[in-house]
């Protein structure tokens, strides 16, 4: 029989995502097989699986944590939003649709029986489901047709422990407020909880835990305190992305209305050697960047208009004639070009748009969406790259012919003549340990190799000690109910 156990938040970034990696790495420590499960997931920060789908980031990687490969089972339903009030439907790693937040509200109740499917497929030949919510169980405005939180529990049967967040003030409020406002049987269903990111000296709070205790009924698994490791994890969240102060190598980074697949930024994040300044709406482009780096978008139209209108374009040209580097991957590539035409109306109504014009290309909106783990290699030098490609449209045009990088024979990405310029479709580049020092050799730096995949596990490593130390698993094991196919 396998067990699972359901990780609630009392809000939402209570660091659900990250405590299930933790979570699921000591176990595996401890010789059990572990599989990531999340039903219902929102954000623009994918991952491409194996078989060949999409899922959230943060699942991605808790299949890292547990030494799985991820696969689209493990998040059957990823939204990904296109405005402020629609989104993409992403079910079992395929586009089902767009929606807006109204229509989705009537809808995602239909699509509990792929998510139940999924579930099943997933605990096939693994000891452990950790499942982890979306948002909160106290939305009870959001309970009818729930796929993400007690509508999963109740359908599948599971058991909840729910974690609260004391660095944002309340907690006590957070987690009895749930258990007041929950219906019985979804607040029966909580068996245990536990209080995260404590700062300082964790006794003091030892009344507080007595309190939540009388109050709901639950058992404590323990405070947690503050990991301040955790910003070398991937980050699902770009509101969890604050840009990093490293050494004098500067990257500024315009933040995107819609970006999207910004982990290319963790691994620039992790280098001693450089400073990610992550640019947000009114702020110019710093004079003193040595490398604009312009991210991927979910809607690259409506990210090019903002950026116009903060005036990054303006600043990005006087950076290029200054001689500073750019690039742009997947929408920040499409942005850097001549123009993108969007003849079918992908993006919104069709219209043929002026892109910025620092590379020789244009790029067609299509339909199709192509979704690849890609080995590809850095032409300059023959390193070696791993990444994946998730996007639509199809670029050419002639500085498609200076091409900086090769998949399979075929020629990636295109350069401005002098080489300044680069946009590519690969995102991951930067994982790469060998090109990453190439690449930024090639601009003028001498960096050192580091392991970046290697520092990751660490950490994940790290955070398992973490939680060994400070959070009661056995009791979160105990509490796990028995599922069976």
């Amino acid at each position: 029989m396998t067990k699972a156990i359901m990780i609630q938040g009392a809000g939402s970034n209570v660091g659900k995502s990250m405590l299930v990696a933790g979570i699921a790495r000591a176990c595996v420590r401890r010789g059990l097989s572990v599989a990531p499960f999340k039903p219902q997931n929102m954000s623009n920060n994918a991952a491409v699986t194996v078989d060949g789908g999409e899922i959230g980031r943060a699942q991605a990687l808790q299949a890292m944590a547990a030494g799985r490969d991820p696969i689209v089972d493990m998040n059957p339903v990823l939204l990904k939003p296109e405005t402020d009030v629609g989104a993409q439907i992403i079910v079992q790693g395929k586009r089902f649709g767009t929606m807006k937040a109204r229509e989705y509200g009537k809808q995602k109740g239909t699509l509990l029986p792929k998510v139940l499917e999924s579930f099943h497929r997933l605990i096939e030949g693994v000891d452990l489901i950790l499942i982890e919510g979306a948002g909160s169980p106290a939305e009870v405005n959001l309970r009818a047709g729930d796929i993400a939180n007690m509508g999963f529990a109740e359908a599948a049967d599971i058991p909840v422990a729910l974690i609260g967040d004391i660095d944002r003030g309340g907690v006590i409020a957070q987690l009895v407020g749930t258990h007041v406002i929950l219906p019985p049987s979804d607040r029966d269903r909580i068996k245990a909880f536990a209080v995260n990111k404590f700062r300082g000296d964790t006794t003091l709070f030892s009344d507080g835990m007595d309190i939540i205790e009388e109050q709901t009924g639950w058992s404590s698994l323990g405070i947690i305190p503050w990991f301040a490791d955790a910003w070398k994890l991937p980050a699902e969240d770009i509101m969890d992305v604050k840009g990093h102060a490293g050494g004098d190598i500067k990257v500024a980074v315009p933040r995107l209305n819609r970006i999207a697949n910004f982990d290319d930024l963790d691994p620039l994040s992790a280098m001693p050697e450089v400073t990610v300044d992550l640019i947000e709406a009114g702020r110019p482009l710093p004079g003193d960047a040595d490398l604009v780096l312009i991210p991927g978008s979910k809607s690259t139209i409506a990210d090019l208009a903002h950026f116009k209108a903060q005036g990054w374009d303006i600043d990005l040209y006087a950076h290029v004639r200054r001689g500073g580097a750019v690039l742009g991957v997947c929408g920040g590539y499409q942005m850097l070009g001549k123009e993108i035409w969007d003849d079918d109306g992908i993006e919104g109504a069709p219209a043929r748009i002026e892109g910025l014009g620092l590379l020789d290309v244009i790029t067609e909106m299509k339909p199709e969406k192509r979704l690849a783990l890609t080995q590809a290699t850095y032409l300059p030098t023959g390193d070696a790259v791993e990444g994946y490609e998730i996007h639509i449209g199809k670029t050419h045009g002639p500085d498609r012919d200076n091409a900086w990088l090769s998949v399979n024979g075929q020629s990636e990405g295109a350069s401005a003549r002098n080489g300044q310029i680069k946009g590519c479709y690969l995102h991951g580049l930067f994982a790469a340990d060998a090109f990453r020092s190439s690449y930024f050799k090639d601009l003028g730096f001498n960096v050192a190799q580091q392991d970046y995949r290697e520092d990751v596990e660490q950490t994940l490593d790290a955070l398992a000690d973490h939680l060994e130390a400070h959070f009661d698993i056995d009791a979160l094991l105990r509490a796990a109910g028995e599922v069976s196919l």
